[in-house]
């Protein structure tokens, strides 16, 4: 299952060493519905290798604005700490798995 990022916890989660992706969304949101099962592929399939998990926005703001988050779905690949990618709105599991892999 994809990891839950939250405001309390994503200092130590994602900032600390490694790669994170990050899946900004919203319960009320289409789009991100249709990124949700990507993601829970991903953080199968790379276990161990990356930590990949979800932000629900309306529950967790303070990561929201620190990273400007403006539309959802934002996904964000940091990197020690860094973000290093960026994708706004849908896209494919493929166009995800080549951003990943660059910086694994």
């Amino acid at each position: 299952m994809a990891f839950q990022f939250t405001d309390s916890n994503f200092q130590e989660s994602a900032l600390s060493g490694g790669v994170s992706v990050v899946d900004f969304w919203a319960e009320w949101c289409g789009p991100c519905r249709l990124i949700g099962p990507i993601i829970e592929d991903l953080a199968h399939q790379y276990e161990g290798k990356a930590t990949i998990g979800k932000v629900n926005v309306d529950e967790n703001p303070e990561i929201s604005m620190k990273y400007g988050i403006r539309s959802i779905p934002t996904i964000l690949i940091i990197k020690d700490g860094q973000v290093v990618d960026k994708q706004v709105g849908v896209t494919t599991k493929a166009s995800l798995e080549s951003k990943l892999a660059a910086h694994l």
